[in-house]
């Protein structure tokens, strides 16, 4: 039997730290994932998903993400149950992570807390900025030139004519 999951999203609260009654660091969080797809209004739904990280891993995962942390996840999926206070039966399904990746710099999660919200280091439409550049003596003449060979490496960059692509030119 397989039981793995590998996830890609951001914390929607602090994860909350907790130390068992034997003293074992655990911790909860919820990961939104966006959808592949969107609805007939154009907009990407997500899904949140609950999970558990125990030990020192726990207490690591806490001390460098916050709310609005993109992450990714390992894990596997596990259910339990236990009857509530009012004696009923409570089932949950959760994500124990085994590990975890940090996939933002600390430079972009520092930006985002700043700002309020996530925004990306990148320039035009998802294009790679070229104000990364450092300014060190014509460091900016080297970004155009280096901007204009790409272009001049792209066949069909600034022609403005539709591509005529059939389906037996895709891969799949």
């Amino acid at each position: 039997m397989i039981n793995r999951v590998v996830l890609v999203g951001r914390l929607t609260r602090d994860p909350e730290l907790r130390t068992t009654g034997s003293g074992i660091s655990v911790a909860t969080l919820t990961l939104a994932v966006d959808r592949q797809f969107t609805n007939s209004q154009g907009e990407r739904g997500a899904d949140f998903i609950s999970c558990v990280i125990w030990r020192k891993s726990a207490e690591n995962f806490c001390n460098f993400t916050s709310k609005g942390s993109l992450v990714g996840i390992d894990g596997r999926i596990q259910t339990r149950s236990y009857d509530n206070k009012d004696g009923q039966r409570v089932y949950v399904t959760e994500v124990v992570v085994d590990n975890f990746a940090l996939l933002e710099s600390r430079k972009d999660r520092e930006a985002r807390g700043q700002n309020g919200g996530y925004t990306p280091n990148t320039g035009n439409a998802g294009a790679p900025s070229t104000n990364n550049f450092q300014n060190n003596g014509g460091s900016q003449n080297n970004a155009q030139n280096n901007n204009q060979s790409s272009n001049a490496q792209d066949p069909f960059a600034g022609s403005g004519d539709p591509i005529d692509i059939s389906d037996d030119d895709l891969p799949f």
